[in-house]
């Protein structure tokens, strides 16, 4: 099978909301507020605890996305003569440069503070989460994958409801403070916490993770399935079936265990692959079995380079340049459109950048 397009278009358009959409699309109630816009800004920003927002919904979409490439890239190293040996090597080193690039981003450079340094981050859940998926992949069959990835998301689930936190001191057991999985970050990971007695990319929470890096290497598997009588479009109608199916078991199980991402909870595990696999299946119909492309180069520049863009706008000033471009302009305009107008002003220089790599055929690939 040829490249899906439609996984570089949906990583695409998921990064968008890190390169300023999210931004730009809360600063839209400013400008124009309403019902609408006043809604669309709370699905910009991250839930306090409990519950979900679309701002929720982007970090483990990104995994999901890795995902669903597995299975497509390691048949196609397998197809190039690669020994299992270097697939393996592969595999893990690519997550310990997420690791390392993830503590990276988090700014040890800036210090050189090891001892206050933050270790846990993004990269490094997505790295060791879907290295672990991988290497349970290349050794199990589907069944096997599938009593792991149950086995994982109950095992979770019993844990963190049934195991407080030794100094809970009263505090809930789904709390920062009474949960186990706060806990073992408190005790274990060294150097500062994002949350101060927790981390939202902590330890325990790499387990439930791996779920939903397996939950997208079935996808991929089964968008891969070459079966008589299984169509491309036969293969969205059963994902979207799939998804919603996910969705309600996610539903059900959040009024026992509330769907949290700080917690990745198995709940909330079950919601948001339900969310990726719809929007998967949608992205997947439209473009790689309609073939309605031409809309698509926007996302896909973005999704050919997500690392680079992630790594490079804390390294890079994209916000000088879009200052120096376009802020005389946005202010002569209305005070109220000029925070919607400046997010937009830097996408669009962060767009130029990465439509130049594109252009000359440079990714960063990891």
């Amino acid at each position: 099978m040829s490249r899906l397009q439609s996984l570089d278009a949906l990583r695409g358009f998921d990064l968008f909301f890190i390169m300023g959409g999210a931004t730009m699309l809360a600063a839209l109630n400013e400008w124009l507020p309403c019902g609408f816009t006043e809604e669309l800004a709370i699905q910009m920003k991250h839930v306090a605890w409990n519950g979900l927002t679309h701002h929720d919904t982007i970090f483990p979409l990104f995994l999901f996305i890795a995902g669903i490439s597995f299975p497509f890239s390691l048949a196609k190293q397998r197809a190039n003569g690669r020994s299992e040996w270097q697939i393996h090597r592969k595999v893990i080193v690519r997550g310990i440069l997420l690791v390392t690039f993830g503590i990276l981003y988090n700014g040890l450079l800036d210090h050189w503070d090891f001892a206050n340094a933050r270790y846990a981050s993004v990269l490094g859940r997505i790295g060791l989460a879907w290295m672990f998926a991988a290497l349970i992949f290349i050794h199990t069959g589907w069944r096997a994958r599938g009593v792991i990835t149950a086995s994982i998301l109950v095992g979770y689930y019993l844990l963190a409801r049934f195991v407080p936190a030794p100094d809970a001191a009263g505090a809930d057991i789904f709390s920062a403070q009474g949960s186990i999985i706060g806990y073992v970050d408190r005790l274990l990971l060294p150097g500062i916490l994002y949350g101060g007695n927790y981390d939202p990319e902590g330890i325990l929470g790499i387990i439930p993770a791996i779920a939903t890096a397996l939950l997208g290497m079935f996808t991929g598997e089964w968008v891969k399935l070459d079966r008589e009588g299984l169509t491309p479009r036969r293969k969205a109608l059963w994902m979207v079936a799939a998804g919603i199916l996910l969705g309600i078991a996610g539903w059900l199980w959040s009024f026992d265990f509330p769907i949290n991402k700080a917690l990745w909870t198995s709940s909330f595990v079950l919601v948001v692959a339900s969310y990726s696999l719809l929007l998967f299946a949608l992205f997947y119909y439209v473009i790689d079995i309609l073939q309605w492309r031409r809309w698509t180069l926007f996302f896909t520049v973005i999704g050919m380079n997500s690392i680079t863009i992630y790594l490079g706008q804390k390294f890079i000033r994209f916000a000088y340049t879009s200052e120096k471009l376009f802020g005389g302009l946005i202010n002569l305009l209305p005070e109220n459109s000029h925070a919607f107008l400046n997010a937009a002003g830097y996408i669009t220089v962060c767009w130029l950048f990465l439509y130049i790599l594109y252009r000359n055929r440079l990714f960063l690939k990891v």
